[in-house]
């Protein structure tokens, strides 16, 4: 006989398409309550969804408040919403840069401040969907590796600060998604096209979404989970060899993969 598990509310932002269309879907067929915050429904009929930008700092704090205020709780946020820019840091138009470090790095923080207080309160799950760009920078993708590693390091410290929120950042490598076709690329130079064409090809060929959603899903289930975790082996042995390795040659190796 299968354990029954209590229903929880569940907040997932960019819950329309990707990783967070699938973890949403995830949730939901473990019975959650969950409710997606993004600019487009969610096109499953179990998620509630709340039209709302995660830029626009008042929507997102209506949005996570109108929840609180239908369930009376909130027991797990799925910060989920971004997108990338590519092509050599020279060539990225300015306001297309601050508008990717808006959406995947200080949305995610105002989420954080107002999710918080209900998450303190039920001593709930923080989930911040990062990427293994966080902690090894990507060529021709400068600025969404700083937005990752910015990430990374508010999770970090949030989780000193409210040690009764379980608090993780999820670091994924290639996924097939929406995002990769989403993805702004801004360059002339051959060079740089063929390098971002390399990667956007092993991002089409890798895990599907899924597999990010079934760890996100497990990691909220958690009573201690990890603080940072790497979905697939040969990505962990990636993260791994960041730590070990001295900085010039783990560049130098980067760069050669990549370039």
């Amino acid at each position: 006989m299968m354990k029954k598990t209590k229903s929880k509310v569940v907040v997932v932002t960019g819950a329309s398409s990707g990783i967070g269309l699938s973890a949403a879907k995830a949730f939901a067929d473990r019975g959650d309550r969950v409710y997606g915050i993004s600019r487009r429904d969610c096109p499953d009929e179990r998620v509630s969804s709340i039209a709302a930008d995660v830029t626009d700092s008042d929507a997102l704090a209506a949005a996570i408040a109108s929840v609180a205020e239908r369930e009376g709780r909130i027991d797990a946020f799925v910060s989920n919403a971004g997108f990338g820019i590519a092509g050599a840091a020279d060539a990225a138009d300015a306001r297309e840069i601050e508008r990717m470090f808006t959406t995947d790095l200080t949305a995610a923080a105002t989420g954080t401040t107002f999710v918080l207080p209900y998450l303190k309160k039920t001593r709930g799950s923080l989930l911040f969907v990062s990427s293994v760009a966080a902690v090894i920078p990507i060529p021709y993708q400068a600025c969404y590796s700083a937005a990752k590693a910015g990430l990374d390091v508010f999770a970090r410290a949030v989780a000193n600060e409210a040690r009764t929120v379980r608090v993780t950042a999820l670091f994924l490598g290639d996924t097939r998604t929406g995002f990769t076709d989403a993805r702004l690329i801004r360059s002339d130079d051959e060079r740089d096209r063929r390098a971002v064409a390399k990667y956007e090809r092993a991002e089409r060929k890798g895990k599907s979404p899924d597999s990010a959603a079934r760890a996100i899903v497990r990691l909220a289930a958690r009573r201690r989970p990890p603080l940072r975790k790497t979905v697939g082996f040969s990505y962990k042995a990636v993260v791994f060899l960041s730590r070990i390795l001295p900085t010039r040659p783990l560049n130098f190796l980067v760069r050669h993969l990549y370039s």
